[in-house]
């Protein structure tokens, strides 16, 4: 699919042709495509017709924009595999395993749920003198800032819930995964009013402007917990409703009942889907003594037989990592653990002359947990195993850190690792898995990996202003 650089920040065409820059392939370092350069200017065009076409999108009703929804996720299944195949050029994930296909196929999955969910008004109070009833109303319009490891699905998650309750949207793609971006909303647009949904691919002073625009009733953002705080900030003057997803470094805890060879597969996706490169990915395993050994084993094997390369080759299933500033974050932090004496189980010996941002699967065991590859989130393919004596070491490491996304238990026993799981700081503790997200189920973050909730009823309450009819 080719993104035309004509289009306007919604569904109309433009006279002047913005500037544009080279995209390229992470895996080969070859060009894509060129992307628009939107400027402030063309966002306060977004705004004001976003906000012209609000009332009107309200107007259609739950049922009518529902069937909308329903209408674009049709859209993005017709055109799913050219959209997978540009998602795996732009941003390096392969075609199969959980990677482009599998986004692609989740961004109508999710707009299906989004619409199919129901929001009912709620009756608090009726004692035969005083009804009072809560209901939800949209916003108005809302800025949606995604980032660049699932440019398209944490698109669709910022927006389906939006347009769903009745607002419209403006959303700022990462400058990293703008034609991913700006092509599922050219599909999304084939089936909604024009003005509805708008992208402005553009810079900082792009995405500064969202954050604190007085047109803007709420801003949703999903990237680093510095860029979430400065958004704080930039909203305070007009007091916006936020839903910030920000940084994780999730622990996951391994409990002296567990089998090794058994959940290897599971704390594998859990630490390299996409490449590592997911805000909910398992970034540190705390692994007791008992089991140490065995779990170190049991991974190692794993990240043997899963296979690295271009992402357009069938055969693969991680891919680069997206930018040349995560690799050497990722670099740096697995030379670290290295220089600490830590041993290298697997990994950690790049090729400096492939094409390509690649890092080889990585794998660190007897590492300190104040060494920095534990510290901070690496956010790529490198996983530092950590032993632990007693529970209750564990569980303190896991939440020594300021962050609080995600976190895990595995164990053979449930009523055990739900009792564990109930004593960590995270928005979300899974059982005998990691990262795995539902359209129904809420999901947001603890301490400074940022507050709101994504999905499910809950999603659709985050994207509304609740209003009480009393009498």
């Amino acid at each position: 699919m080719s993104v035309d650089t004509t289009l306007s920040t919604g569904n109309e065409t433009r006279d002047n042709m913005p500037a544009t820059r080279t995209i390229f392939d992470p895996a080969t370092d070859q060009p894509i495509a060129e992307a628009p350069i939107h400027t402030v200017e063309d966002l306060e065009k977004a705004v004001r017709a976003a906000k012209a076409a609000q009332s009107a999108w309200e107007g259609r009703g739950h049922d009518g924009r529902a069937e909308l929804l329903n209408l674009a996720a049709d859209a993005i299944e017709k055109s799913a595999e050219e959209l997978a195949v540009l998602l795996s050029r732009e941003q390096g994930k392969p075609l199969n395993g959980p990677n482009a296909r599998f986004e692609v196929g989740a961004c109508s999955a999710w707009l299906r749920v989004a619409a199919g969910t129901k929001l009912e008004p709620e009756v608090v109070v009726d004692d035969g003198e005083t009804r009072a009833e809560l209901h939800y109303r949209p916003i108005g319009v809302v800025g949606a800032i995604g980032p660049w490891n699932w440019p398209m699905l944490i698109t669709v998650w910022q927006i389906a819930a939006s347009l769903r309750m009745g607002n419209t949207v403006v959303v700022k793609p990462s400058e990293y995964t703008p034609l991913s971006v700006l092509a599922l909303i050219e599909v999304i647009n084939t089936a909604l009013p024009k003005n509805v949904l708008h992208a402005v691919s553009g810079g900082r002073d792009v995405g500064a402007r969202l954050a604190e625009h007085p047109a803007i009733g709420k801003v949703m953002f999903t990237g680093s917990t510095a860029t979430g705080k400065a958004i704080i900030r930039s909203s305070a003057d007009t007091v916006k409703r936020l839903t910030l997803e920000l940084g994780g470094n999730d622990a996951g805890i391994v409990l002296p009942d567990s089998d090794p060879k058994a959940i290897a597969e599971g704390l594998f996706w859990g630490a390299f889907i996409n490449t590592g490169q997911t805000c909910a990915a398992l970034k540190r395993l705390y692994v007791h003594e008992s089991q140490y050994e065995a779990v170190c084993t049991e991974l190692t094997a794993v990240a043997q037989a899963t296979p690295m390369g271009v992402g357009l080759d069938e055969n693969n299933v991680l891919g680069p990592l997206q930018n040349r500033q995560q690799y050497d974050i990722v670099a740096r932090l697995v030379e670290a653990a290295k220089a600490s004496g830590a041993r290298v189980l697997i990994g950690g010996n790049p090729d400096a002359d492939a094409p390509g941002n690649f890092y080889p699967t990585t794998l660190v065991a007897d590492i300190d947990n104040d060494n920095p590859l534990v510290a901070e989130e690496q956010f790529g393919p490198a996983l530092p195993i950590i032993k632990y004596s007693t529970v209750d070491e564990a569980v303190a490491r896991a939440n020594a850190l300021d962050v609080g996304l995600g976190a895990s238990v595995w164990s053979s026993d449930p009523a055990a690792a739900r009792e564990v799981a109930s004593r960590i700081q995270a928005g979300t503790v899974w059982i005998n898995s990691h990262g795995m997200v539902n359209p129904l189920i809420p999901f947001g973050g603890a301490k400074q990996s940022g507050y709101g909730l994504e999905f499910g009823v809950e999603g659709l309450k985050a994207v509304s202003v609740p209003q009480v009819i009393n009498g």
